[in-house]
C-alpha cells in the first residue's frame, strides 16, 4: 500500500478557502463534501483532515496528522512541539493591543495595572513580561472586541486585518504584539518516506508562491535603446530578446517581482519601451 502524508487544515474560518486553493493550485485534487472531516487526494499521496484551527498543532504534535496549515499566532499560542517548515503568504494579520477610541494611549506603560481581554493569554503574558508591564489578563473565547464596552476589560489583544471590527466597536489599534500569516507545520518525527512526500509537496508550494510574487513581462524595444532597457530587467537569468518583423525593433521577455513591478514599468516606459504586456504566472520553477 502506498504511504500517504496526512495534512490538517481548517474545516472553516479565515484560512480554509486559501488552504484548499493552495492545494488545488499545487495540482492536488481536493474534494470536501458537506460536514466531511476527512478526504483523500486521488492524484497525490495525501490525506486531508478538516479540523478546528486551535486543534491543529496538537494533532500534528501527536502524529494524528503529519503536517498542518495554521496561523503563526496559533502555533505560538499553543506552543506544541511542531516545526514550521514554510511561510505560505496568505492569512496575513497582526495580533495587536486595542483600546477605546477616546483613550489617550501614551505607550506600553498605559497597560500597567489594566485589565486586558484576549483569546491569546500565552502570547499576551509573554509580550507584557518582555515589556516589564504588570496587567490582569482575562481569557475569553470569542467576541473579544466587546469586552471594553461591557466593562469587562480596559483593553483587548486580538487579531486585526482591516481594523473595521475594532472601529465598529469603538476601539483603536495602538500596539502590535505579533505579525502572523498561515504557515505549514510538521511533526518532528516524520519517517523518511513521509519526508520525501513532504519535499514533493513543498516543491509545488514554492513554485506556486514564486509565481504569485512575479509577473511575466513582454515589451517592444527600439534596438538603439535595447541595452538600456535590458539593464532594467533582472529576469531569472537574463531577458529573452527576439527580433521583430519591423526592422530596428526587438521583443523583450522577462520576469519581474511584484515588489519591483510598478517602479520598473515606469522606468521602462521612460527608456523607450512600447507595447508592454504583463501576464500572470501560474507556476514558476527555478
Amino acid at each position: 500500500m502506498q504511504q500517504k502524508l496526512r495534512i490538517a487544515i481548517q474545516k472553516s474560518g479565515r484560512l480554509y478557502e486559501e488552504s484548499v486553493k493552495l492545494l488545488k493550485d499545487c495540482g492536488v485534487d481536493v474534494k470536501n463534501g458537506i460536514n466531511k472531516l476527512k478526504t483523500e487526494a486521488e492524484n497525490f499521496p495525501l490525506e486531508i483532515y478538516f479540523l478546528r484551527d486551535d486543534d491543529i498543532p496538537q494533532y500534528v504534535e501527536d502524529a494524528v496528522a503529519d503536517i498542518g496549515i495554521v496561523g503563526e499566532n496559533v502555533v505560538y499560542e499553543k506552543n506544541k512541539k511542531v516545526q514550521i517548515v514554510e511561510e505560505l503568504g496568505f492569512g496575513k494579520c497582526r495580533l495587536s493591543v486595542a483600546v477605546g477610541r477616546k483613550e489617550e494611549y501614551s505607550g506600553i506603560a498605559y497597560l500597567q495595572g489594566k485589565r486586558i481581554a484576549t483569546t491569546y493569554p500565552v502570547l499576551v503574558k509573554k509580550f507584557l513580561d518582555e515589556k516589564g508591564v504588570q496587567a490582569e489578563i482575562h481569557e475569553i473565547s470569542g467576541s473579544v472586541e466587546i469586552a471594553p464596552g461591557i466593562g469587562l476589560a480596559d483593553a483587548i489583544v486580538d487579531l486585526v486585518s482591516s481594523g473595521s471590527t475594532l472601529f465598529m466597536n469603538g476601539l483603536k489599534e495602538v500596539e502590535p504584539v505579533l505579525k502572523s500569516q498561515a504557515v505549514l507545520i510538521r511533526n518532528e518525527q516524520l519517517d523518511a518516506g513521509k519526508l520525501k512526500i513532504l519535499d514533493r509537496l513543498l516543491f509545488r508550494i514554492r513554485a506556486v508562491k514564486k509565481a504569485k510574487n512575479n509577473k511575466y513581462v513582454l515589451l517592444n524595444a527600439p534596438n538603439d535603446k535595447l541595452q538600456d532597457i535590458i539593464a532594467l530587467l533582472p529576469g531569472m537569468k537574463s531577458p529573452t530578446v527576439l527580433p521583430l518583423a519591423e526592422e530596428g525593433w526587438s521583443s523583450v521577455h522577462s520576469v519581474l517581482s511584484e515588489n519591483q513591478f510598478w517602479d520598473i514599468i515606469e522606468q521602462l516606459k521612460e527608456a523607450g519601451a512600447q507595447g508592454i504586456l504583463v501576464i500572470p504566472i501560474e507556476k514558476m520553477i527555478i
